[in-house]
């Protein structure tokens, strides 16, 4: 593409440079160690390090162009602008066709329950016979193929770069997860969605945002912003999850149509006569296009509320009742939601993403209502991230489990012991005594904690204390296959830990039993 035509997509402050050379582009980057020759480098400031630094190596890789929001020099076009990160969303838009205009996308925001949430959507539209793709937390997939994808949302040109594979693949519908970080860093520029879904909000992120009103406001900006405004604009719809108060409020303040979901008589879609149960849950679907049985093997009532919000959606896009209860019907489970670890041992294990405070409590919640034994809860929080959850997520399992093994997530830079002692503030507000971690069978029938760092000791700790009929929940990795130590990443799944730990314990329970009748 000629450099002019991308440059009518920018308000560039000045140009400079080899101005009346016709510059042909022939891609887009904003990391300077993949530049190739003719391409477009866009510098951008990041956490750890500053885009502008690396103009010299863009430039020694061949770029014909550089975008930055400083003066600099350098022997190509030399554009300065405001804001370089709204550029290069621009920019890439404009480069790659400008794919969101001809694409329905439906984005999901919110804290808890995106993923679990494009899932559900997702089937309802391919039972509807549109061809999907989705963007999300655990991968990004389309037409058979699987990629991963590093971030929730990806940076605007790779975003852009994935929605024009998408429409090139055939693909005509694409839901997406939207994190606060891809709004505030305008990632979500000149992508133009169709329907905007809250799901709820609750704290997390404030080692970005810094407070919750930060979080929210930036929230709101999909709804305000986004679908408000662009060439989708007067035909845009949202879903608004109303049992959360931060979805009354959203309601009232915008201007586009919406359908509400909730357990009030006042909203558009809602549900009756719910059952829960470890097998999942069974309820009545009202929807102003008809009413339906609902059965879902998801478990707990915030899946419901995920599952209403994927219905909202269904009945926005004029998707009949019955193929949204098919839709439902077919989404067995998400990759570390909830997910059960089979077993022979007669233990209830989930493994589950929950990392926030009104995650772990719902799940928690949620398991205990339906739970007839003990309650155990492995989990730990995430270093280099918002410290002040972490004594609200040990009040939390403290208050609900029977009995809970403090342990690493990702601890990154920070020392897991000074995570740990942030964690136990919190626990120490509840009568939960401290178990001694060497004999973790002691006292069982008392409520209590251990610590143990190592996350996969932790997990086959919480297994071999457990009794049948008891539950465990190991939160807050969910699909994660990795733990991240200072800056190393390395290799581990809760779901295979679990695994391994509870065969181990099966064959020493077979040994003692075959034991038993030789004596």
């Amino acid at each position: 593409m000629n450099l002019s035509n991308l440059i009518e997509a920018i308000r560039p402050i000045r140009i400079s440079g080899q101005v009346a050379m016709p510059t042909e582009i022939n891609s887009i980057h904003y990391r300077a160690q993949d530049v190739k020759p003719g391409g477009l480098f866009t510098a951008i400031p990041g956490f750890r390090a500053d885009g502008h630094d690396f103009i010299a190596e863009a430039l020694s890789k061949g770029a014909a162009a550089i975008v930055s929001q400083k003066p600099v020099k350098g022997n190509a076009v030399m554009i300065e602008v405001e804001n370089s990160r709204k550029a290069l969303a621009a920019v890439s838009a404009r480069f790659y066709g400008n794919p969101s205009e001809k694409l329905n996308i439906i984005g999901i925001t919110g804290t808890n329950g995106k993923t679990t949430t494009t899932y559900l959507i997702e089937s309802i539209l391919a039972n509807a016979g549109f061809n999907v793709g989705v963007i999300g937390t655990i991968n990004y997939r389309y037409a058979g193929n699987t990629f991963q994808n590093p971030v929730t949302t990806p940076e605007s040109t790779d975003l852009q770069q994935i929605l024009a594979q998408m429409l090139a693949a055939g693909i005509t519908h694409v839901v997406m997860e939207v994190s606060s970080h891809a709004i505030d860093l305008f990632r979500m520029e000149h992508c133009w969605l169709d329907i905007g879904v809250f799901v709820n909000l609750s704290q997390d992120h404030l080692d970005y945002h810094g407070d919750m009103n930060t979080y929210w406001q930036c929230k709101k900006r999909l709804f305000t912003d986004n679908l408000a405004a662009g060439p989708k604009q007067g035909r845009t719809l949202s879903v608004i999850n109303c049992n959360d108060p931060k979805g009354l409020e959203l309601v009232r303040s915008i201007c586009i149509q919406s359908l509400t979901i909730g357990h009030a008589d006042t909203n558009k879609i809602r549900y009756r006569h719910l059952k829960l149960g470890l097998n999942g849950m069974t309820c009545e679907i009202l929807t102003p296009k008809g009413n339906f049985e609902l059965q879902s093997t998801l478990v707990g009532k915030h899946n419901l509320e995920n599952i209403l919000c994927a219905v909202g959606v269904g009945i926005a896009i004029n998707i009949a009742p019955n193929t949204i209860k098919t839709g439902i019907g077919e989404v067995t489970g998400v990759p570390g939601r909830l997910e059960p670890i089979p077993n022979s041992i007669g233990r209830f294990v989930y493994v589950d993403y929950a990392h926030t405070p009104d995650a772990l409590e719902n799940v928690l919640s949620a398991l205990t209502a339906l739970s007839s034994g003990k309650m155990i809860c492995v989990f730990g929080c995430g270093g280099d991230r918002d410290k002040s959850k972490r004594p609200q997520m040990g009040e939390i399992a403290a208050g609900i489990c029977d009995r809970i093994i403090i342990t690493s997530d990702n601890p990154r830079t920070e020392k897991p012991d000074e995570i740990i002692l942030q964690i136990l503030e919190g626990v120490k507000r509840s009568s939960l005594a401290a178990y001694d971690f060497l004999n973790p069978t002691k006292d069982f029938e008392q409520k209590g904690y251990w610590i143990e760092p190592d996350r996969r000791q932790a997990i086959r700790a919480a297994i071999e204390a457990s009794r049948p009929g008891d539950t465990i929940l190991i939160a807050g990795k969910g699909h994660e296959t990795y733990q991240i130590i200072g800056n190393k990443v390395t290799p581990f799944d809760d779901r295979q830990e679990a695994r391994i730990a509870m065969a181990d314990l099966a064959d020493s329970l077979w040994e003692a039993q075959m034991g038993d009748r030789r004596r």
